[in-house]
């Protein structure tokens, strides 16, 4: 009764990440679930697209991130919040150093995506990132549009 449920590979990914922000140090940290909330990312029910992570108290959480409550139109026992904060699991010298580099200026953790590894645990792909200029996206733009270009213009000139 798998049916589709996803068991291994990826959930949801930050596409706008990648263009919003320069990457500059990636982790992979565990999350902290209820039982319905990995029934649901099972289901592929999750977006990541306007979260982001920030220190509260003395651990690091994932806010803003929507995984669906599992069987809402069954009317299951316990309702979760959609939203809620999720705590990311680390270890404490990634933590302080996650710490160090957010305390400068300019630099953010923002997940770029939800995945099971291989063993089906559930884990955020986080990433520390300095927002990029308008200047920086719109080269990006240009470059994206040139690859396609080249792209176009060589598989026509391949089918002669």
């Amino acid at each position: 009764m798998t049916g589709n449920l996803i068991t291994t590979g990826s959930i949801a990914t930050n596409r706008k990440a990648r263009f919003n922000y320069a990457i500059l140090e990636t982790y992979e940290a565990g999350i902290i679930l209820t039982g319905g909330e990995v029934k649901s990312l099972r289901a592929g029910h999750a977006t990541i697209n306007e979260s982001y992570a920030s220190f509260e108290g003395n651990g690091l959480y994932l806010i803003n991130a929507h995984i669906m409550e599992y069987g809402a139109a069954k009317g299951g026992f316990v309702k979760q919040v959609a939203s809620r904060p999720r705590q990311l699991l680390l270890r404490k010298k990634e933590l302080k150093k996650i710490k160090d580099e957010v305390a400068k200026k300019g630099k953010t953790v923002v997940p770029l995506e939800l995945y099971f590894n291989a063993r089906g645990m559930a884990k955020v792909k986080i990433a520390v990132a300095a927002g990029k200029s308008l200047v920086d996206k719109r080269e990006a733009i240009k470059k994206r549009d040139w690859n396609i270009e080249k792209r176009r213009i060589l598989a026509h000139y391949n089918n002669k």
